[in-house]
Formats: structure tokens, C-alpha cells, sequence
């Protein structure tokens, strides 16, 4: 199955993916880890399940890049982590990458000014069509993964704002 709705977790979450490359880096261990992420509280979340949300989101997307793209992400500047965070976001979601590529490339290409939601569902059935295996989302599901993609977007500067 190519399509999965993993990235209804959460955005990009810069601060917290800086929090959790410098743990990768540091190479520590799975109860440093545990100390860190749920006694520490270095997400800064209100609570342990967010935190348990949160990191197992991050750290699967940091898992499928390489160290480099870590301390950028802990160390470079905020334009500069938002942009490795995308990458490893990217890598992670086949959904937001090839959103990223069959429908926004295609919008700036022909200067629209706003990705509206037909485009958005269109896409989604565009996908079906790519993934046989492709779950059939509910609507609430469908409006949190548009939701979590345009938030993104936005974060990365793709995008004016959520009101598109």
C-alpha cells in the first residue's frame, strides 16, 4: 500500500523534530530516550500520549534520512529545519510528496493563487487510481490528512495560509 494516513499525526513539528535529531544524535539509548521524551518532557506537550504521538511521528521520519539532515534540523537555522523537516515529512508520506509534486507544481506552474479543496479531491481520487490497496477514508479522516498537508505546506512557505 503506497497511501497511508500516518501524517494526520501532525505538521511539521520544527521545534519538537530539532528536540528529537539532537536525541538521534547524541545516539542515546531507549531509556534515555524514555527520560527524555516522557519524564523530561522535552517536547513540551501536555501530556504523555501526546508525547508518545509526537515522538513516534518524528522519529519515523527522521529514521528514513541521514544524520546530515539531523543537525540541520537541530542546528541550522529556522528556514533552513523547516526545510529538512519537509524533506524527511516527504520521504515519509508518499501522500504529501506526490501532493507536493502532481498538484502544487502543476498550481504554480499555472500561477493559480490558492489550492482549493476540489483540487484537493480530486487528488485523493487520482490516488485511488495509482493505489488499488488505497483505504477507503472516512470524510472526517480525508479533512484532517487535507488539513495536516495544507498545514505543512504552510509551514514551508508553499502557501499564503490555511484559508485556501
Amino acid at each position: 500500500m503506497r497511501y497511508r494516513a500516518e501524517i494526520v499525526a501532525g505538521a511539521l513539528k520544527v521545534s519538537e523534530s530539532r528536540v528529537v535529531a539532537g536525541l538521534l544524535l547524541r545516539g542515546v539509548s531507549d531509556q534515555e530516550w524514555r527520560q527524555a521524551i516522557y519524564k523530561d518532557n522535552l517536547l513540551l506537550t501536555r501530556s504523555p500520549k501526546t508525547a508518545q504521538r509526537f515522538s513516534i511521528l518524528i522519529r519515523g521520519r527522521l529514521s528514513l534520512v541521514e544524520a546530515p539532515l539531523w543537525k540541520l534540523i537541530r542546528d541550522g537555522s529556522m528556514k533552513e529545519a523547516t526545510h529538512a523537516c519537509l524533506a524527511a515529512a516527504v520521504k515519509a508520506s508518499p501522500l504529501l510528496g506526490d501532493f507536493l509534486d502532481l498538484v502544487v507544481r502543476d498550481a504554480y506552474r499555472s500561477f493559480k493563487e490558492t489550492l482549493s479543496q476540489t483540487l484537493w479531491t480530486d487528488f485523493i481520487e487520482d490516488c485511488r487510481g495509482r493505489d488499488l490497496t488505497m483505504p477507503l477514508w472516512r470524510e472526517s479522516t480525508l479533512r484532517r490528512l487535507r488539513s495536516s498537508v495544507y498545514s505543512i505546506l504552510a509551514e514551508a512557505g508553499y502557501i499564503d495560509s490555511l484559508c485556501t
